[in-house]
């Protein structure tokens, strides 16, 4: 018997790598913000130009790190809400082809509409 292992199944592995998706990308744009930042200060600022080369890195990293877990979480927060609009519908489709189902098992003709119905009865 295989024993269960919840983050091995599709539906995680898929959240998995939206949020991987998401650090990166937020990374990336939050790392190039931070840039600029850091540009900017060393061009107007003599206390960043004063720090050492190791904390404007750090500064740099804190950035990048920020912009990940923000993005990352907003991905996930996202796809989760994807994941259950998706499942809600399969299940009201589920709900409406079962309808379907057994109204076309009985053996009667689909009701007209009012329009169409005769005024004499």
């Amino acid at each position: 018997m295989r024993p269960h292992k919840p983050l091995d199944s599709p539906d995680a592995k898929e959240a998995q790598w939206e949020a991987a998706r998401g650090a990166a990308l937020g990374a990336v744009k939050w790392g190039a913000a931070s840039a600029v930042l850091g540009g900017v200060g060393y061009a107007f600022s003599p206390l960043y130009r004063g720090l050492t080369i190791q904390f404007k890195v750090y500064l740099q990293m804190s950035g990048m790190i920020l912009g990940s877990m923000i993005e990352a979480d907003y991905r996930m927060r996202q796809y989760e809400q994807h994941v259950r609009m998706q499942r809600r519908i399969a299940r009201d489709r589920a709900v409406w082809d079962n309808y379907e189902k057994e109204f076309m098992e009985e053996d009667r003709p689909p009701p007209r509409p009012a329009y169409l119905q005769d005024p004499k009865k």
